[in-house]
């Protein structure tokens, strides 16, 4: 491929990347939303995260195999096609006041998601030299993040804005029927935004149809002929392990922020700012990654340094008082309006995570998928399979909430950090010829 190809590519794998965000970091706001509107205790309301990331460990050696038939740019353009399909669903779930319904639709979204991701990740990390990849995906990552800031704050908006009489009005109704006619009425507030996200999902699909995008040739990814079974790769399988708890501690931090805040008796005007919060800190550390790495440190240096400052920071989390807050003005970008924010500080340690978060994911990929050649794909499937850490790990955090409190609930998250921490130092070279 021409330089211009590759610059071109990378131009629409990032507005790809501002998609993935858009509609992964709702969630963080659906959460809320649906505990209040289908009436859910935290554990069943962290299924949100189970039916969406779940879809990536069922589909991902399925999408490899698409992948394989279809090709990178047919794949991509079909996931949207499904994510549209789930968007979709969302309308007679929100009709219906079906928790079922809608937990299908996230499921189908993660699935059109799975189906793309499976062949963009690989094609960044290989389109240029592997020492520099943490890097082009930083550079993914902060489009990725950027929607993901916005993506709350406008669906809180929308679902939220005029409606903090209607929830309290919910809260104090005792007669079953009243209240059913409240929360049905609340759930009405998800048919619009998602009846626009599926109508943008088709057209960037039928877009991306139309668009020249350069296949990546096997060729390019150079095969290693001295072990030919993807199961001699011991480094590349704990690169899964690292990536399985990295993702359920990303989603832990970004997910469950809002309704920790509501727990200690923050309203949900100040709460819904809280994953977005949690972004802003991780496009933070990917801005930090692309100045630093390679130039300055290695990608496995920076692995090292998130799972440290992502241990202090739960830590600080989990010993400080619930009633100490720290006070800031925060512009809010859909509004364009500067407010002023009083957050617990064992909240704002919980948004700092997206900090500590932000290079793990860049720099594992490389990490793991380095010399393993023609393996490349298929590594790469068992990678994104990884992702159900985002499904199961926050459904653990939930039921800890439920029986020991939202706050203590975080100690799930240090055996994630301290998983990364060991594959930074020890995990990445096992069994690996060319040590990073």
């Amino acid at each position: 491929m021409e330089s211009t190809n590759y610059k071109f590519s990378l131009f629409i794998i990032g507005v790809l990347y501002f998609v993935f965000g858009f509609v992964t970091w709702l969630n963080g706001t659906l959460i809320p939303f649906l505990k209040i509107a289908c009436q859910l205790s935290d554990f069943l309301a962290y299924f949100v995260t189970f039916a969406f990331y779940i879809s990536y460990f069922v589909m991902a050696l399925p999408s490899s195999a698409i992948l394989e038939k279809i090709g990178f740019k047919n794949g991509i353009a079909t996931g949207l096609f499904v994510m549209a399909l789930g968007a979709f669903l969302f309308i007679p779930a929100a009709y219906q006041r079906s928790y079922i319904l809608f937990l299908v639709g996230l499921f189908i979204l993660g699935a059109g998601l799975a189906l793309m991701q499976t062949a963009v990740n690989p094609y960044v990390t290989i389109l240029g030299p592997i020492e520099s990849a943490a890097k082009r995906i930083s550079i993914m990552g902060i489009c990725n993040k950027f929607a993901g800031i916005l993506a709350p704050l406008i669906l809180a908006a929308l679902l939220f804005s005029g409606t903090e009489y209607l929830v309290q009005k919910i809260d104090h109704t005792v007669d079953m029927v009243a209240k059913n006619q409240l929360l049905d009425s609340l759930a009405l507030q998800l048919v619009t935004p998602y009846i626009i996200m599926s109508i943008i999902l088709v057209l960037l699909g039928f877009l991306i149809r139309f668009t020249h995008l350069p296949e990546i040739d096997k060729e390019e990814t150079k095969a290693d002929t001295t072990q030919k079974s993807i199961w001699q790769y011991p480094y590349m399988w704990f690169g899964v392990i690292a990536l399985f708890f990295y993702v359920g501690v990303e989603v832990i931090a970004a997910d469950t922020v809002i309704q920790y805040g509501k727990s200690l008796g923050i309203g949900v005007e100040s709460a819904k700012y809280f994953t977005s919060l949690t972004l802003i800190s991780m496009v933070i550390g990917y801005f930090i990654g692309v100045a630093l790495i390679p130039r300055f440190i290695s990608q496995r240096v920076a692995l090292i340094g998130c799972g440290i400052l992502g241990i202090v920071l739960v830590l600080f989390a989990l010993f400080v008082s619930k009633e100490a807050v720290y006070s800031f003005m925060f512009l809010d970008i859909t509004s364009f309006k500067v407010i002023q924010m009083q957050i617990p500080y064992t909240v704002l340690f919980i948004t700092l995570l997206g900090l500590a978060n932000s290079l793990v994911w860049p720099a594992i990929w490389p990490l793991a998928l380095e010399g393993v050649g023609g393996h490349a794909k298929k590594a790469s499937a068992f990678l994104i399979m990884a992702i159900a850490g985002g499904a199961l790990l926050p459904l653990v955090y939930g039921k800890m909430a439920d029986t020991i409190g939202t706050q203590h609930a975080y100690w799930i998250a240090i055996p994630c950090y301290l998983i990364i921490l060991w594959y930074a130092l020890f995990g990445y070279r096992i069994g690996k010829i060319n040590k990073i």
